[in-house]
């Protein structure tokens, strides 16, 4: 019996001991800049002791749970001192950290930072642009463009010269998620595509996540871009703007609660109507015309951040911008008005709750409002007479309202495991056509067109970050769901990503991904215009489909150097295109879904990418070489053809550089093959009697009639454009100044924007006129453009 208690007794400690032994605690708290109290996303914290890590989410979270004993946490981030704390872990600890910035440092010790590399992280197909970096690239007329800065990545082009449309591994516009605080955005450009919405002063970071995709994003086919607007400084007061050549900002932020409550208030406009209206007004009165003019875009970003505790945050952000064209003519009584302004509204209600130091939530509420009106008014009158009015407005849009939660949950440094769901109810506008007159003979009030249609958005999503060692893999489910007009469609996407680091710190990453979109954008692949409608999935337009794979290799050089290389290959189904002949006229002759076709699509190819991000030399060099192929049964007789934007070859070289703490430089250099076109190849003309004017009869060439040859089957001049700008910054009593001059296409390369055709006559070696051509000419618009800017921040 006694030995039998003995043996009890034995066995009980040693569960114990192994108990003991096994005991972990978890370290969690905020990361944040210490000037502003900004959270700093994918900081690294990492225990030099166990060699285990973690990042901050979104909102600057982390959470890192290691075994009871000594701990020498260190953490870092680009661009700010490293700080190191040494402490015993033997209970729940939490720890907010606050970063300066190294700009500050007398001296920076790289050595002794660790920072985050490319070979260490399981995601691939994705680029990170600090938005200070993004400041530095040389603008068209100075103004900061976050789109065309992405541009400038491998596997993104632009939609033609000027534009900010982003084409992504093949994609179109529409199968970009553009989300800014977590709200899609439906459009994205000002006057016609030249500019984006986003003003870069009120933008903490960018992320474009091009293939790979987790399994918390959804609803499109190519991309994801996440922007991220400040918080507001928590601290002080604070504020920067600009005055430019065609546009003025200001930002504005600083604490209403210090260390509790903070706003940022941000504002951008055109003033080019401001300029000419004096100098139209006065050549219009001279003629007896009174002249109104509005030709302008703003922008207004808003955003409260509240913190209750250490649990418990809240974030309210909204942005309003609007493009307005419009002229208004008054000539003897008689009025005639007309214009076409466009815009988005966006608004979003974020709650942060921190559960326990394991599992973070937030809840989010949407709201996106995208509308587009053309209105054309006429007023006349007659003297005794009722005044006569006819009017005339097109609408379309689509708006949204959703709500979605997402929590993470961080059981041990192995598994990062993320889930949560989503609902977003749609409203399409997708064109009505109001048209008023009081004339007593053709009375008309009436509305033309397309009705309404609303549509249901489900989501739910789980993943797992898995790290084994060498090996890592996020491993994830997307399963979404579509309801239409008493259709329903659904969909479950598998998300695999691998990672495995070989022993000379080279990572070979691998990844797969299925996406569902469900709404759509009606265009043409000519220009990118603001009269594109968005329309749902009905029970005739299935759901856009598609499914990539990637493979590719990783590695930071000399500390300072991302180097990636990476091949593709992305298969899509049901894409959307108009039928050959089909004509858009606002879509008010009859039902869209009478003129589009769907079929296949197919895009792969191989990206370089090479990226410095600190020290005072900073930029990337990027490379693609690409194929991007679509077919449709109803187009080009069913033959697979390139698809508009197919480029061949892409190339960027970016490059900033601090020649002192005062002057500082940027280039940037592009290169890509020509878009391809559609041509006539032959045509056919006949003779045709004519008249004089004394009667006399003569005979004569008719117009020519011509044939296109294959869809997309001929190229325009290669694209190439240099980009050059200098900052001069000087230290002011208040703050800082800095002017940038800059210059746009320096050498002045005649960029093609599109194609004209005009009739030649051909003539014989004796000069009698034999027939006549079609000849085709490239036009550009956009010579060497300089620009100036004044900036300051106080």
């Amino acid at each position: 019996m006694l030995h039998v208690f003995r043996a009890a007794s034995l066995l009980v400690f040693s569960i114990l001991s192994f108990q003991l032994a096994a005991q972990k605690f978890t370290i969690s708290g905020y990361i944040e800049d210490a000037d502003t109290g900004e959270k700093l996303i994918s900081a690294n914290a990492f225990d030099l002791r166990t060699g285990s890590g973690a990042v901050s989410n979104t909102y600057g979270f982390y959470s890192l749970t290691l075994p009871k004993d000594s701990v020498h946490l260190e953490i870092s981030y680009i661009g700010y001192e490293t700080k190191a704390f040494d402490i015993f872990l033997d209970k729940n600890t939490t720890l907010n950290i606050k970063l300066g910035s190294s700009v500050e440092l007398a001296v920076v010790e790289v050595s002794a930072t660790r920072q985050a590399r490319i070979e260490e992280d399981v995601q691939m197909s994705q680029v990170d642009v600090p938005i200070e970096q993004i400041k530095k690239i040389p603008a068209l007329l100075g103004e900061v463009d976050v789109l065309k800065s992405l541009q400038l990545l491998p596997g993104v082009q632009s939609g033609g010269e000027g534009q900010n449309g982003l084409y992504v591994r093949g994609g179109s516009p529409d199968q970009n998620l553009i989300l800014l605080d977590g709200v899609p955005v439906y459009n994205v450009s000002h006057v016609l595509g030249i500019f984006s919405v986003f003003n870069a002063d009120a933008i903490k970071n960018v992320t474009l996540t091009k293939g790979g995709f987790p399994a918390r994003y959804g609803g499109r086919l190519s991309s994801v871009l996440e922007i991220n607007m400040k918080e507001g400084n928590m601290n002080e007061f604070h504020g920067e703007g600009s005055v430019g050549l065609i546009s003025s900002k200001l930002t504005l932020e600083g604490p209403i609660w210090k260390d509790k409550t903070s706003f940022l208030i941000s504002g951008r406009r055109t003033y080019i109507d401001l300029l000419t209206r004096p100098l139209i007004r006065a050549a219009a009165a001279s003629e007896g015309v009174d002249v109104k003019l509005k030709l302008f875009f703003y922008d207004l970003n808003a955003k409260i951040n509240h913190k209750f505790n250490d649990k418990h945050r809240l974030f309210l952000s909204a942005y309003s911008g609007s493009d307005i064209f419009s002229n208004r003519f008054s000539e003897d009584g008689d009025t005639f008005e007309g214009g076409i302004d466009w815009g988005n509204i966006i608004s979003s209600a974020r709650w942060n709750w921190q559960i326990n130091p394991k599992l973070f939530a937030n809840t989010t509420a949407t709201y996106s409002n995208y509308q587009l009106d053309i209105f054309a008014a006429f007023e006349e009158k007659e003297p005794g007479e009722p005044t006569d009015k006819f009017s005339a407005k097109y609408i379309s849009g689509i708006e949204d309202l959703g709500l979605k939660m997402d929590f993470d949950f961080i059981p041990s440094p192995k598994h990062y495991l993320r889930f949560g769901g989503a609902a977003t109810h749609h409203t399409y506008k997708p064109g009505a056509l109001a048209l008023k007159s009081n004339d007593p003979d053709d009375q008309l009030d009436t509305l033309i067109g397309s009705q309404n249609a609303y549509s249901m958005e489900f989501a739910l999503y789980a993943e797992d970050d898995i790290s084994l060692g060498a090996f890592k893999a996020n491993i994830g489910l997307h399963a979404s769901g579509f309801a239409v007009n008493n259709k329903f469609y659904h969909s479950i996407q598998p998300r695999i990503g691998l990672r495995y680091l070989l022993s000379n710190d080279v990572a070979l990453k691998a990844s797969f991904a299925t996406m569902t979109q469900y709404i759509n954008l009606l265009t043409s692949e000519a220009l990118s215009l603001p009269t594109d409608l968005w329309v749902p999935s009905t029970k005739l337009v299935k759901p856009q489909q598609s499914w990539q794979v990637a493979a590719g290799v990783a590695k930071t050089l000399w500390d300072e150097y991302e180097f990636s290389v990476e091949g593709y290959y992305k298969d899509l189904k049901n894409v959307l295109s108009f039928k050959e002949g089909a004509s858009f006229l606002f879509g008010l002759e009859n039902d869209w879904q009478d003129k589009v076709t769907q079929g296949h699509g197919q895009t792969y190819g191989a990206e370089f990418f090479v990226q410095k991000k600190k020290g005072r030399t900073t930029g990337w060099i990027g490379y693609t070489l690409s194929w991007n192929w679509r077919q449709f049964d109803d187009v080009n007789g069913g033959k697979r053809y390139p698809f508009r934007y197919d480029r061949r070859h892409d190339i960027s070289v970016v490059v900033s550089h601090d020649f002192t703490k005062k002057i500082s430089g940027s280039l940037a250099w592009v290169y890509g093959t020509g878009n391809a076109v559609t041509l006539e190849v032959f045509g056919y003309e006949s003779w045709q009697k004519y008249y004089d004017a004394n009667g006399n009869t003569y005979f004569d060439y008719s117009n020519i009639v011509g044939t296109n040859g294959e869809k997309n089957s001929f190229r325009m001049t290669d694209y190439h454009r240099l980009d050059a700008s200098l900052e001069f910054k000087k230290d002011k009593k208040w703050g800082q100044a800095t002017w940038v001059v800059g210059v746009y296409n320096a050498y002045w390369h005649r960029n093609p924007y599109y194609l004209v055709s005009t009739t030649k006559n051909v003539y014989d070696q004796n000069g009698n006129q034999i027939g006549r051509k079609t000849v085709f000419k490239e036009i550009s618009i956009l010579p060497i453009i300089p620009s100036i800017a004044y900036n300051f921040k106080f």
